[in-house]
């Protein structure tokens, strides 16, 4: 992905800059060459280099770009989990993983994990956005995702007999589930997703307390993936899938719902980061009866939504890392709501603004493996930045709206938001005023 040339000078805001320190107001950030050189107070500021664009942030609010922990670019707001695996062929899924991942970046979230992808299709979104053919998030990838037969994603009855290789690896014991990372890793991909439980979508075979991969399994996925310098995540909700993955040496675990006290100290002893994924249930919840979801599944997300908010409070209260994002792209929980997700963290679960911030930048970042490269405004980083017309500290669910955004920066070229056709190069080698 190229990055800018020359200089971008913003002013005239707040800055978070993402390591979870209080924000500095009247702050100025400068970036050469799609780098930042200087984050911080307008006191002590570097003068507004000659030919410089500059963006005045109007009282408003400087931020790393966001990071969306758990995407799913291929899914396209379903209604049904059908609508996964055979309704569309890969040609129409790979368009539409492109209108959803400029879509995100839109949405302010310069980057993105992904948390499964039909067929193979992340890793070459990732490619054609890494090769300035498309916006996006720069993407880290995980293809096609791994679950045991009679298992959570295994929904097709037998009688179809089409198989499910486009959505998920379908396996039966550890010589299958090495088999199947085999196949991730000459596919290109860097986090093999699992699914170690069930979910309250299945409250009748595969429900949130269920297991469906032994630890067998699960560690011959880790042992196979690591040889290969991959990384292994999984859906984990019951406490002893939650338990199984950590004891596997996974590295990171999605949604972590019902967490005792030996998960959380397996967790934090091991220092595996948790992305909880929250705003799902709560979508189900509350929209699911205009979805035609039925009251167990209803039942069942609420029971996930209380201990899972729960967990992720303890996580981090224990200093534990959280990152953010969700299982967007079904019809109640649609693609470009992914802010919702930062929102009901602070409303809902008791983050405080800057931890909600912290865990959806830098931590986000980390994740991913490029913590060195983004996720913070400071020097030496990539300039992906965010710029809010408005107090986000005050006010969080700003950024839920794009209309607020002055600018979304990715190296230091401005991709998205207000200022993409306004900004002024400044003539003159004085301190801003």
């Amino acid at each position: 992905m190229k990055t800018a040339t020359g200089h971008l000078y913003l002013h005239h805001a707040q800055l978070i800059d993402g390591t979870g320190s209080p924000a500095i107001p009247d702050a100025v950030v400068l970036a050469t060459d799609g780098r930042i050189t200087y984050a911080g107070s307008r006191t002590g500021a570097p003068p507004v280099p000659e030919g410089a664009k500059v963006i005045d942030a109007k009282g408003g609010t400087i931020l790393p770009g966001l990071v969306e922990a758990h995407f799913h670019a291929t899914y396209f707001n379903v209604l049904e989990l059908q609508d996964l695996d055979i309704k569309y062929p890969v040609e129409y899924v790979s368009l539409l993983s492109s209108v959803n991942a400029k879509l995100a970046l839109e949405c302010g979230y310069t980057a993105a994990r992904s948390g499964g992808c039909l067929f193979n299709v992340d890793v070459w979104l990732r490619r054609a956005i890494e090769g300035d053919l498309l916006a996006g998030p720069r993407l880290a990838t995980s293809g096609r995702e791994i679950c045991s037969a009679g298992g959570l994603m295994d929904w097709n009855p037998e009688f179809r007999k089409i198989g499910m290789d486009g959505l998920v690896f379908i396996i039966n014991g550890p010589s299958e589930a090495r088999a199947a990372v085999r196949a991730l890793v000459k596919d290109g991909i860097e986090w093999v997703k699992t699914y170690p439980t069930g979910d309250a979508a299945a409250p009748d075979t595969n429900d949130h307390h269920t297991l469906c991969m032994t630890f067998d399994e699960m560690n011959a996925v880790v042992q196979t993936a690591h040889n290969h310098k991959l990384k292994v995540t999984g859906h984990c909700r019951a406490t002893a899938g939650i338990k199984n993955a950590l004891r596997a040496g996974y590295d990171c675990i999605e949604h972590g719902t019902f967490m005792d006290d030996e998960a959380l100290e397996m967790l934090l002893e091991r220092d595996v980061p948790c992305v909880p994924a929250l705003y799902f249930e709560k979508a189900s919840v509350e929209r699911g009866p205009e979805f035609g979801l039925s009251q167990a599944v209803i039942d069942g997300h609420q029971e996930t939504l209380d201990h899972g908010a729960a967990s992720a409070l303890r996580i981090l209260r224990a200093g534990g890392r959280i990152g953010l994002g969700g299982d967007y792209g079904f019809g109640w929980n649609p693609h470009g709501d992914y802010a919702r997700e930062i929102s009901f963290f602070v409303k809902d679960v008791g983050f405080t603004p800057l931890e909600a911030i912290h865990c959806a930048t830098q931590t986000g970042a980390e994740i991913m493996g490029r913590g060195q490269e983004f996720g913070t405004v400071e020097p030496g980083k990539l300039a992906d930045l965010l710029v809010v017309d408005g107090d986000v500290l005050e006010k969080i669910e700003l950024l839920e709206n794009r209309s607020q955004f002055l600018a979304v920066i990715q190296g230091g070229i401005i991709k998205a938001g207000q200022m993409t056709q306004t900004v002024d190069t400044w003539q003159n080698t004085t301190t801003m005023g």
